[in-house]
């Protein structure tokens, strides 16, 4: 018999236009930060303005925080936290991808706990303290379909210092309400709606061959797998399919209800704790047909494999293989197959320090993989990935 726990205390709004419901909510707090990314979409597109003018409507004030990075950094965490307490917000609503949604976790766990945001990190060089106060509520506007994050709570923050990327993560991280707009997923640009679309499905696949997987789990990531194998060729072809735009969101936040990440996460990680500019759903493409042929080859998770290459429409699968024949069709059909690591900057020397970080830094659970992995794996996985 399975045991597992599923707790979802996130309420979500989901679909077109739901956004503009927002003022009819009860909202946590009188005063929030909005935090956004250094970017200009939010701002451009008029997201930033709808979300204030929802905010005016309900009578809750707010500040803006726009200063996060791509690949938010523990600075970003304590400078949003500073402000926050500064200008006396009790709340915070993210606004944006996977990136701000994960800081902004953070700066509401960073407004009601003392020292720095490292002082909660599980990392090598973490201080793995527990917080001694729930963090504040958060709210999650979520403006791209990858991460899941509105749904979960964990963010992963990069420490430039010691150059680790790893994950935060405790139960009052849950976003209390969330919003899944998929009109506010229309300007994503096609190589972001590849990579981010692409980071739900490692999501998804990963939960599947977790060898701690369950009938929950599965139920999610196979929906979420099939939505996704359907769905995001035509969201990176045209921008504008708001029929693909809504099914991919909804595969994002279908695979972030029971995300049960194996190594492929920790193992970008890695890579991007080593080069900040690397997009995390890019990073995992790299490595991701390497790492799910290892399994293959050696049948490993030839029934789940099977499973997720029926759910991706290869109606007569026999083998793992045919899930990843199947995966290196849908990373071609989004424009991915030529990704690079040394395009990002990635050299095959450095390669051979990855191993031991895995250790290190925290992403899925290294543990959970359908056969143990040696450093050695780690490394022959690597470089096969290395172009």
């Amino acid at each position: 018999m399975y045991h597992f726990t599923f707790d979802m205390p996130t309420r979500v709004l989901f679909g077109p236009g739901q956004l503009h419901e927002l003022h009819k909510e009860v909202l946590p707090g009188k005063k929030a930060l909005i935090a956004t990314s250094n970017g200009t979409s939010v701002k451009k597109y008029g997201y930033l303005d709808s979300l204030k003018h929802e905010l005016e409507t309900a009578g809750i004030q707010y500040e803006v925080f726009d200063q996060i990075r791509p690949n938010p950094t523990s600075d970003n965490v304590m400078d949003g936290a500073a402000m926050a307490k500064n200008k006396g917000c009790d709340f915070v609503i993210a606004l944006g991808g996977g990136s701000v949604m994960d800081c902004s976790k953070c700066i509401a766990l960073m407004i009601t706990n003392e020292g720095d945001i490292w002082d909660y990190s599980l990392s090598v060089e973490g201080g793995k303290k527990y917080p001694a106060h729930k963090a504040a509520p958060i709210v999650a506007i979520t403006t791209s379909a990858g991460t899941g994050s509105e749904v979960d709570m964990a963010s992963v923050i990069t420490n430039e210092k010691t150059q680790e990327k790893t994950g935060i993560f405790f139960p009052s991280m849950f976003p209390t309400l969330s919003v899944v707009d998929s009109d506010l997923m229309m300007s994503v640009p096609p190589k972001f709606t590849a990579y981010q679309g692409m980071d739900a499905f490692y999501h998804a696949s990963e939960s599947v061959i977790n060898k701690n997987e369950h009938p929950m789990g599965e139920m999610f990531a196979l929906k979420a797998i099939e939505l996704i194998a359907k769905y995001l060729p035509r969201a990176y072809r045209d921008g504008s399919d708001k029929e693909a735009r809504a099914y991919v969101a909804l595969a994002n936040t279908l695979a972030g209800y029971y995300m049960l990440c194996t190594s492929q996460h920790t193992m970008e990680h890695v890579m991007g704790g080593y080069h900040d500019d690397l997009v995390h759903g890019a990073g995992l493409i790299m490595i991701s047909h390497a790492y799910f042929n290892f399994f293959a080859d050696k049948k490993a998770a030839e029934e789940p494999m099977i499973k997720m290459a029926k759910a991706m429409g290869v109606e007569n699968a026999t083998s793992g293989k045919d899930f990843i024949n199947a995966l290196d069709k849908l990373i071609a059909s989004v424009g991915c197959a030529d990704l690079r690591m040394s395009d990002a900057g990635i050299t095959r020397e450095e390669l051979k320090k990855y191993p031991k970080r895995v250790h290190e830094v925290l992403g899925g659970d290294i543990t959970a993989d359908p056969l143990p992995l040696s450093d050695e794996d780690y490394l022959e996985i690597y470089e096969k990935s290395y172009r």
